[in-house]
């Protein structure tokens, strides 16, 4: 007998003691576990905690804040709920593992927690485009084809989420069949294979925009350097601030998933589950870390904040509006 970590739907995985071959497997059990609960999952369930309440703040904010309806703050209330079902996914994961044993739940979750974070992941794209979109058609950025554009992409973004979300509770499991079985049970290494593939695809996209929006962000710094007929420190200054910003936040992005979507094409499901964690922590962590990038450094959100919670707004401090295109 040794111990070894089950995952349930999402990839969080649970301890429990089961008969093996001399190789630590990850699989879940409808039968009743020794009642042991693993750390592991005692940080996820936090994290989830944490991530549920930072991101359920910029929704409300969001949402009560008749000003903040523009296209920007839209994909940010988008990106905020999306990470907000993750964390309540992860808080549910943790309860359901340990109080209620069953493999209907367990497709349900993992249909949930996978929706919501492809749901995250995709919106992190659509911010991404609606930056660069400020940036490349400034002129045009504010007229009806652009709101067009940002609910079609909505539109598209939690589609493809729930679509994916809804392919192992449909059927695409393992549960009859423990060969098929990746590192993160219910899940088959062919969905999370198609997971994965789909999240390098993001990344890619997201690199090359944000390259592009670099470059874009120089020229101008540049051009409007010249205008003034020299080249200031200042000049400098926020043109290396912005590369920095943009660095901070594609960044942050891969650190944070790139492990997992690897580890999800090369590991086993004999492999310790150890690995399963050590990756897919961080990757959660994306999830905390968004609404201080995207959320909570905005000006106009700060102001909102003050009045939400504070009542205590005055009007003589200076807030400046930013665009999506303020990095």
């Amino acid at each position: 007998m040794n111990e070894s970590g089950a995952l349930n739907g999402t990839g969080v995985p649970v301890a429990r003691i089961q008969a093996s071959d001399g190789n630590s497997s990850l699989e879940l059990s409808s039968q009743l576990p020794v009642f042991a609960i693993n750390p592991w999952d005692v940080v996820l369930c936090i994290s989830g905690t944490i991530i549920a309440c930072e991101n359920a703040i910029v929704v409300a904010i969001i949402f009560y804040t008749p000003n903040l309806r523009t296209p920007m703050f839209v994909l940010i209330g988008s990106l905020a709920t999306a990470d907000l079902l993750a964390g309540v996914g992860l808080i549910l994961n943790f309860v359901f593992q340990y109080v209620i044993q069953s493999e209907t739940i367990s497709l349900i979750t993992v249909g949930f927690l996978v929706a919501s974070f492809t749901a995250s992941v995709s919106s992190l794209l659509a911010i991404t485009v609606d930056r660069y979109l400020s940036l490349y058609n400034a002129l045009t950025y504010y007229s009806e084809k652009t709101v067009l554009c940002i609910h079609m992409m909505l539109i598209v973004t939690w589609g493809v989420s729930l679509c994916l979300g809804l392919l192992p509770v449909l059927g695409w499991n393992c549960l009859d069949d423990y060969s098929s079985c990746s590192i993160v049970r219910p899940l088959t290494k062919s969905n999370l294979t198609l997971l994965s593939a789909s999240f390098f695809l993001v990344f890619i996209i997201m690199l090359h925009l944000y390259i592009k929006i670099c470059k874009i962000v120089c020229r101008h710094a540049h051009q409007i350097a010249l205008q003034q007929h020299f080249l200031s420190a200042s000049h400098y200054v926020a043109t290396k601030k912005g590369v920095s910003t943009l660095a901070i936040i594609i960044g942050t992005f891969g650190a944070s998933w790139l492990p997992f979507a690897i580890y999800c094409v090369v590991g086993d499901l004999d492999y310790p589950s150890v690995y399963t964690y050590a990756t897919l922590l961080p990757a959660t962590y994306n999830s905390m870390i968004n609404p201080i990038i995207y959320a909570y450094r905005n000006q106009e959100i700060q102001r909102a904040m003050w009045v939400l919670f504070c009542g205590c707004f005055q009007s003589k401090v200076s807030f400046r509006s930013r665009s999506p295109s303020d990095v």
